[in-house]
């Protein structure tokens, strides 16, 4: 694990949202094999084989979950944001339960490919 990565989360001000980066992270690497992780755009990004497969994204009242390459992906409606296909977005919050199961499935089918 990259120390920059780790740096950025234990920087992080609210408990809640250190935990629930720590979760992605985790899940992100047990998700892809011989993920790559670095700070670019002053947010961790994850890579498999020099593309991007995931980002974390922190702002004062949630934690965003980003997965590239998600186009052909079967999404649930009401999970992600609206945005573009080619990536998915989830926002999460203080106290609300996250579906990091349905994270990890997608995020294996979206890097498959990469």
């Amino acid at each position: 694990m990259n120390q920059d990565v780790t740096d950025f989360i234990n920087s992080v001000k609210q408990p809640w949202q250190i935990e629930i980066c720590n979760r992605l992270r985790q899940l992100v690497h047990d998700s892809i094999p011989d993920v790559q992780e670095r700070i670019q755009y002053g947010k961790p990004h994850f890579l498999k084989n020099g593309k991007y497969a995931a980002v974390i994204t922190t702002a004062k009242g949630w934690v965003t979950f980003t997965i590239f390459n998600a186009a052909e992906l079967e999404v649930p409606e009401g999970v992600f944001e609206p945005g573009k296909p080619e990536r998915i977005t989830a926002r999460l919050l203080e106290g609300k339960p996250a579906d990091y199961g349905l994270f990890a499935d997608l995020l294996k089918q979206a890097s498959a490919e990469l």
